[in-house]
């Protein structure tokens, strides 16, 4: 069964907001969307959620994440609104909070053993630094900073990403968690352009 980009992503949400409190700072939340996505990626050969990537200058943001962090009701169909809102909420007190609060139990149905090792791993790993920090390290990898001359230096506001870029290995990195061997790198990046032809070819 195909699990819905939107189901996921407000599944992923709801996952980390009630990893802590059952509530978590947006940008926090899809910085660890896009760290369990990479880990995903590099050792099975697609990511958790599916979503569309742009490098900005925090860092990589998932489109429709972001949409469902921010509940948006001008670029979410109405079918996601709709479950997005079931599980999570903006407080009410102060929207600028920039959290997002759990309603109710984490789906997890709607992932894979995988999906839920990848998760728990990218908490794990990054669950204890803020939204700033994670912006920080999200900067060492490949795939956002072959666009920092144009973010950083031409002040551009965003560059669509490409998955291919995460099988690549920064020059240095503070965290092992990415670390796969070059062979097994290899195999799950031929299952990603398998998928990837496939898909193009259903499409």
């Amino acid at each position: 069964m195909i699990i819905s980009v939107c189901k996921k992503g407000v599944q992923a949400i709801n996952y980390f907001a009630r990893k802590k409190d059952g509530r978590i700072n947006k940008m926090k939340a899809l910085k660890l969307i896009y760290f369990a996505d990479r880990y995903h990626l590099r050792k099975y050969g697609r990511p958790v959620v599916g979503d569309t990537y742009w490098a900005m200058k925090l860092g990589p943001v998932g489109s429709n994440s972001l949409d469902v962090a921010n509940l948006s009701e001008n670029s979410l169909g109405q079918n996601c609104l709709k479950y997005a809102r079931e599980y999570l909420t903006r407080p009410k007190e102060d929207i600028k909070l920039e959290e997002i609060i759990s309603k109710k139990e984490v789906l997890l149905e709607v992932f894979s053993e995988s999906d839920i090792e990848a998760l728990e791993n990218a908490y794990k790993e990054f669950g204890d630094k803020d939204q700033f920090e994670l912006a920080k390290t999200a900067h060492e990898y490949p795939e956002w900073s072959k666009f920092k001359k144009e973010i950083i230096d031409e002040g551009k506001k965003r560059m669509r990403m490409d998955y291919i870029d995460f099988f690549k290995n920064p020059r240095k990195s503070n965290s092992n968690i990415f670390d796969v061997p070059e062979d097994h790198l290899d195999t799950t990046k031929e299952i990603y352009l398998e998928n990837k032809e496939v898909a193009n070819i259903l499409n």
